[in-house]
């Protein structure tokens, strides 16, 4: 098939930086041919990032980048291992999906196209290589309710239906399949270290490690410490990534280590959900049945995560240094945590004191009361006004919350109002709109899109749905 040579996406400058480190961490793969190609999802509030016009990126330049794979780049299926509900997988790898390319954005970062439902690898495990149209459609929403959250996300470049008949255990089948795109910082993972230590090969782990770090961590000194610094970064990137899900009220699902990027960036999103109320042990993945990577232990699996990491890394760093980086997580986590949860409410620059005394609190009433977890910080957003820092009475003066502690958790939200000058309050309500969503991405919300797309074809819920949530 010949490549289009006026196709935008094809001719981007490629950068063949993965590909350089030589086959001992992929195997070159080719994309499946698939019956059909119905572009259902394009994301134009990524092209700008690639130096692309919108405007000049036609339909069909996508389906023929992203869907028949056009074009003349190797593809390379990434060989890695993992750590899967603690227990550890020799027999991983890209099973469907491979590395796409690498192109360097507008702002310098160098971005990964990684495929989602593209064919059989190497690594598929019997398995067909392919996506279902529901987990597209479930990924591309999970990735733009995050990124409108402010969580730290890789995105959906696009989401072509491909006309196949797929048997799922977890789906009613046949059910339709598709190919995705995604955008990320990095295609590499915990586990691609951790295959390298499981064949004992010290010296790809350090190749791979100064790549990552000439990559993807150039913010650090070139100096003889690179290494733990590099780590010292890890732990704190990792520390604010799960703070950022916790406020955003997030369940990933499957926090195994190969699904935790080296660049400390969230990706991959299959069995997760957003809590309805705050509760700790909301579990998302139906086969998690002791709860394992619950919304409330996501901070200790990170943790974790990140421990399980040191035995590649200790062929380079030290175990008394390794350890020294990572008992800063917690302090990291808690930092991290404090600072989203008050931008939800409106709140930046409050001292450590107090904003863990307004953010105890704000927990005890969410718990408590069971109030939607979204919709108590939604209709902090909506209603709030400059007569709340004169009489306390009219915080949230409609709202219903019945917990012992609400009257209290208002006075403490009024005293801190109370403080903050008349000239800034429009700041609050700026931060209120920036951090919090009137459009919560629920299990009923994915399901009413998903039904109107299997009984009618009908896309309009779905691209309603989007719109709103980035937040156009």
């Amino acid at each position: 098939m010949t490549p289009n040579r006026d196709n935008p996406l094809l001719n981007l400058d490629y950068e063949p930086a993965l590909e350089n480190l030589g086959d001992d961490y992929y195997d070159q793969v080719a994309a499946a041919e698939f019956p059909q190609h119905i572009l259902r999802f394009r994301n134009d509030q990524l092209l700008p990032q690639l130096g692309l016009n919108p405007d000049l990126v036609e339909d069909g330049h996508f389906i023929e980048a992203f869907g028949k794979f056009q074009g003349i780049r190797p593809f390379l299926a990434l060989r890695y291992h993992g750590y899967q509900f603690g227990e550890y997988n020799p027999f991983l790898g890209d099973g469907r999906g491979f590395l796409y390319g690498q192109v360097r954005g507008v702002d310098g970062t160098l971005y990964d196209f990684g495929t989602k439902g593209s064919g059989q690898t190497p690594y598929s495990r019997g398995g067909d290589g392919r996506l279902t149209l529901k987990g597209g459609v479930r990924e591309v929403l999970a990735a733009e309710a995050l990124q409108a959250l402010g969580v730290t996300t890789s995105r959906c470049l696009s989401l072509v239906e491909t006309g196949e008949s797929l048997w799922r255990g977890d789906e009613p089948s046949p059910t339709r399949s598709s190919v995705m795109i995604r955008m990320s910082r990095s295609h590499i993972r915990f586990g691609t270290f951790e295959r390298l230590y499981y064949l004992k090969r010290p010296d790809l782990i350090k190749k791979l490690l100064d790549f990552v770090i000439d990559i993807y961590y150039q913010n650090l000194p070139d100096s003889s410490d690179r290494y733990v610094l590099f780590y010292q970064e890890l732990v704190k990137r990792v520390a604010n990534l799960v703070a950022q899900w916790m406020a955003a009220g997030f369940c990933h699902g499957v926090l195994n280590t190969d699904n935790m990027s080296i660049t400390g960036e969230s990706f991959d999103y299959g069995p997760y959900g957003f809590i309805p109320t705050y509760d700790p042990q909301f579990t998302s993945a139906y086969f998690d049945y002791g709860g394992r990577y619950s919304y409330g232990n996501q901070p200790l699996i990170c943790r974790v995560n990140l421990e399980m990491l040191q035995l590649p890394l200790m062929t380079l760093i030290s175990p008394r240094q390794l350890e020294a980086a990572l008992n800063q997580f917690d302090d990291y986590y808690a930092a991290a945590y404090r600072e989203s949860m008050l931008k939800k409410l409106g709140i930046e620059g409050l001292n450590i004191a107090e904003g863990n005394e307004l953010l105890d609190k704000t927990l005890e009433v969410l718990k408590t009361s069971q109030i939607g977890y979204h919709e108590f910080f939604a209709a902090l957003t909506d209603q709030f006004n400059w007569g709340w820092r004169e009489d306390s009475s009219t915080i949230l003066e409609n709202s219903t919350i019945p917990s012992a502690d609400w009257e209290t958790w208002r006075q403490l939200y009024y005293q801190v109002l109370s403080k903050i000058p008349q000239e800034k309050m429009d700041e609050v309500s700026h931060c209120l709109h920036q951090y919090n969503t009137q459009t919560p991405l629920l299990r009923p919300i994915i399901e009413s899109v998903w039904e109107a797309i299997t009984s009618e074809n009908n896309w309009q819920p779905f691209e309603e749905l989007v719109n709103k949530l980035q937040k156009k």
